[in-house]
């Protein structure tokens, strides 16, 4: 588990370390006192931006009329049955585009970052997953696959770049001479084996998770039977090898290059697919329900994915910035009971202290207020 957690000049933080004594942290005070930015320092021990998919120079502290954020840093110590592990992330330089890391003291790849550590989190923004825009449903989902499958990233990267490289080759053209075919067809063939590779991983990861939902028929969470529409997973489903569904994303992307150049958008492939979900008591789309329904049918699907996860040599790390917001009483408790039964950490946000009244005694209790923690 962290056992020590340590900012510089990060978010509202000018110099703050947690010192960490439970498995299950409550973090609470009022609006803006900075309780979701510690949840965001825990969630860049992993690859990509963190929970509010910021920029590094947005990271930075800065002072009122200071033009940029500082450097800043993030330092974590995990601690079990085998010692310790430092971890780190930050700039170095005010308004630096890349952070990096560091395991040990020594600089890694952000991606060895889930050789110890692979956080989950839940956010406000989520609470109507189902009802909001497919790209934050998606990237949702992107993350819970490759939370298991590092590689995913890599694949998800990988597409996107070629990926913004052939829309801009296409846009460029309408005006001028024709795209150069040759260069169109080697970033469709980079396009179809990441969009494959990222279309399976998908596949895999939502049957596993949809039979983590169906073992947990016991738990006062609503379930969901989840889904996703795009070609390429289905393909992937159905046991296509990825050299054919390959082969068939580059086939749709030459028939979607006229219509692409025409409305600037890529309009084809894997990138478009969307996770759906079904509230199966009540037989209807996720998508129909209330904020607190969606919300349930999310910790629903998260729960799953720790237990997906179980089996992982790094532990989950479970992130809920206001937790109790859109539950009811029961729910609430029936969340604390679960998190503590599992015997995962989590770290969990609040206005009040009281919203978690279940927890006193399981739980450390921390109050933040002005940069600090008491």
């Amino acid at each position: 588990m962290i056992t020590s957690l340590t900012l510089t000049d990060f978010r509202s933080y000018a110099a703050a370390t947690l010192s960490i004594e439970a498995r299950t942290v409550v973090l609470h005070g009022p609006n803006g006192a900075g309780k979701t930015n510690l949840l965001e320092a825990i969630s860049l021990f992993t690859p990509g931006k963190g929970l509010r998919g910021a920029t590094a120079p947005e990271m930075g502290r800065r002072e009122p009329g200071e033009a940029g954020g500082r450097a800043w840093a993030v330092a974590a110590v995990l601690t079990d049955g085998d010692g310790e592990r430092r971890l780190g992330t930050g700039v170095q330089s005010p308004g630096a585009a890349r952070r990096i890391v560091r395991i040990e003291g020594e600089t890694a790849q952000p991606g060895r970052l889930l050789d110890h550590l692979r956080p989950v989190w839940a956010t406000p923004e989520q609470d109507r997953l189902f009802s909001d825009a497919r790209a934050e449903r998606l990237k949702f989902f992107d993350r819970l696959v490759f939370a298991a499958d590092p590689s995913h990233a890599a694949s998800v990267s990988a597409y996107e770049k070629a990926l913004r490289e052939r829309l801009r080759l296409l846009t460029d053209a309408v005006e001028g001479a024709p795209a150069d075919p040759l260069w169109l067809d080697a970033l469709e063939l980079r396009l179809g084996a990441a969009g494959a590779a990222a279309a399976a991983a998908r596949a895999g990861a939502l049957a596993t998770l949809q039979a983590a939902i169906d073992g947990r028929s016991d738990r006062p969470f609503p379930q969901a039977d989840l889904g996703l529409t795009g070609e390429a997973e289905a393909m992937a489903a159905a046991g296509a090898d990825e050299a054919a569904i390959a082969a068939f994303i580059r086939e749709g992307m030459v028939r979607s290059r006229a219509r692409d150049a025409a409305s600037g958008r890529s309009l084809y492939g894997p990138h478009r697919s969307d996770l759906t979900a079904l509230h199966r008591e009540k037989n209807r789309p996720a998508a129909e329900g209330s904020s607190g329904e969606q919300k349930a049918l999310v910790l629903n699907l998260i729960l799953a994915q720790i237990a997906r996860l179980a089996d992982q040599p790094a532990p989950p790390v479970l992130l809920l910035d206001e937790a109790p917001a859109h539950l009811d009483t029961a729910r609430r408790a029936a969340l604390f009971d679960e998190i503590d039964a599992l015997g995962l950490q989590a770290f969990m946000t609040g206005t009040e202290a009281d919203l978690f009244a279940p927890l006193r005694g399981r739980a450390q209790f921390v109050r933040v207020e002005g940069g600090g923690f008491a």
